[in-house]
């Protein structure tokens, strides 16, 4: 990680600090290497956020993204729903976390084959939670 050192205070006083990380993916089944760059700011001064701070929050960030939202938008194809309303989607959100949680906590390793599951044989689901 770079760290940018740019003077912002006029234009936006609560800015204490602007900053690039540099990333590198590699794709596991080809071996295709992507390359981006991420520009960020934040209020925190560099005393209480060094630059392996701000790498260490980019990173908690992206554990959750990898852990509950890559797996909203894979498996319930969350990105694909015909749901506007805002209510609904609140609620939506909130029961497709509430099945997330429940598969971690029984164990599920492969949620998206679980769900398939479920849809041909709905009366799975109740069996898995003793009902």
């Amino acid at each position: 990680m770079s760290q940018c050192t740019v003077n912002v205070s006029a234009v936006f006083p609560y800015v204490k600090q602007v900053f690039c990380i540099h990333r590198i993916f590699t794709e596991v089944k080809t071996g295709k290497k992507t390359e981006e760059i991420v520009y960020g700011i934040t209020s925190l001064t560099q005393q209480k956020a060094s630059p392996k701070t701000i790498l260490k929050f980019s990173r908690g960030h992206w554990s959750i993204e990898n852990g509950l939202h890559y797996v909203r938008d894979t498996a319930f194809r969350e990105d694909h729903s015909q749901i506007r309303t805002k209510n609904a989607l609140r609620a939506m959100a909130s029961l497709r976390n509430l099945v997330v949680g429940l598969f971690h906590f029984f164990q599920v390793t492969n949620i998206a084959k679980t769900l398939r599951n479920f849809a041909a044989r709905p009366f799975l689901s109740l069996q898995m939670l003793r009902w």
